[in-house]
């Protein structure tokens, strides 16, 4: 649903009111009336041309001081209205006319919900070509058989040297060979 419309009566002073300049919503939607001061009297009215689809129940309002409201305008049934978007104006006063607004509403039946998740129909399709991906466990696989093939070999190495050179060499291999299993493993 459309968030409500929001009417700050009394923010700025006694009857003032803040109030959009432009509103939209899809079909039915809420007025939240905030009185931020001194106890107020508000006047909702729609124009002609909104009140073909669009009604609330009362158009006169008493709210306390720090008391909220919430107006809900229900509409008619958006295949029923005269077109797809329907323009007109909201009339809001406070304090028996000494302020007056007026907010351009547009009720549009086209109008995506913002927290309406729309849903591409492509992925109800599975994906033929889809390459399955092989589980980490079985992608360490080699690296575990090469590096434990890669030690057996450096410790056999270690009882038949016979000099330092050769050990050094043997384990730089052994180093390289862990080395390059494991980037084969992470740049797969």
């Amino acid at each position: 649903m459309t968030d409500p419309l929001a009417v700050a009566v009394n923010r700025d002073g006694l009857h003032t009111l803040d109030v959009p300049t432009a509103f939209e919503a899809a079909g039915p939607f809420a007025i939240e009336l905030y009185n931020h001061g001194e106890p107020a009297h508000i006047h909702l009215n729609l124009d002609d041309r909104l009140s073909q689809i669009a009604r609330f129940k009362a158009t006169n309002h008493y709210l306390e001081s720090g008391e909220r409201r919430l107006i809900e305008v229900e509409t008619r049934d958006p295949s029923a209205w005269p077109d797809e978007s329907v323009r007109g104006k909201l009339k809001v006063v406070v304090g028996h006319g000494q302020e007056t607004h007026y907010v351009d509403v547009t009720l549009d039946r086209t109008i995506v919900e913002k927290n309406e998740v729309q849903v591409d129909p492509d992925l109800a399709t599975p994906n033929k070509t889809r390459k399955t991906e092989m589980p980490p466990v079985f992608r360490l696989l080699p690296i575990v058989v090469l590096g434990s093939v890669a030690v057996l070999l450096a410790v056999g190495s270690l009882f038949a040297a016979e000099n330092l050179a050769i050990l050094l060499g043997t384990l730089a291999l052994v180093s390289g060979a862990l080395c390059a299993g494991a980037a084969y493993v992470l740049l797969q």
